[in-house]
């Protein structure tokens, strides 16, 4: 193994202390590499397209692209970088869905050191990961899909349809969710899609006639 390629690394999370953190475990192991950083999604892929690493670590939630849009890019571009999405607060309806739109991975920012590590080792290898806490909540969410018709939506999906429903602009959604509007047209069309609807009128009606609304 000494004479393997090292694992080339991109790292993108909006918080410079734990970015460094990040980093500074990576370029500690012998067999990986930091090859980029990134503090906003649109830096992310960037970073991703210039080095094509073998792993991007991706917060799930940074301005401008979130972590879910740089996977859906990373996807749609064919690139051949495997996403960790790591994640401040690990929902089994976010991981299910970056799990089903091909992220390597899931993991809570919580993880420590040797988990990350391990994590990372193993998307590189071609597994996937989900993080230990989330594991039972994932499998609940995989058998009450199986036995409903309803769409799984995230919490920001939830979030959305709510203010949606309540006739909030995508201006005014973005602003309260400190989010941009492109992230949020870009909710809105993943709930379109989800909700096999075209339009707001047809979405809060779906939603409310499969009991997605209160």
């Amino acid at each position: 193994m000494s004479g393997a390629a090292p694992i080339r690394v991109v790292v993108a999370d909006d918080h410079p202390l734990y970015r460094a953190s990040v980093e500074r475990v990576l370029r500690q192991h012998p067999r990986t590499e930091v090859v980029g950083t990134a503090a906003d999604g649109e830096q992310a892929l960037q970073a991703i397209r210039a080095e094509r690493p073998d792993v991007a670590v991706v917060d799930f939630d940074m301005p401008g692209l979130d972590g879910n849009e740089v996977l859906e890019a990373v996807r749609a571009q064919e690139l051949p970088t495997r996403v960790l999405l790591l994640s401040g607060r690990l929902d089994a309806g976010d991981a299910y869905a970056v799990l089903e739109r091909g992220a390597a991975g899931v993991l809570s920012k919580a993880a420590d050191e040797p988990e990350l590590l391990d994590a990372i080792l193993a998307v590189a290898r071609g597994q996937t990961v989900i993080g230990r806490e989330i594991q039972t909540d994932l499998a609940n969410e995989i058998r009450l899909r199986s036995a409903d018709d309803r769409p799984v939506l995230t919490d920001r999906e939830r979030e959305i349809l709510t203010r949606m429903a309540d006739g909030e602009s995508i201006p005014a959604m973005a602003g309260a969710m400190h989010l941009s509007p492109s992230t949020i047209k870009s909710q809105v069309e993943q709930l379109y899609r989800k909700l096999g609807v075209s339009d707001r009128a047809a979405a809060v009606a779906a939603a409310m006639r499969r009991g997605l609304l209160r």
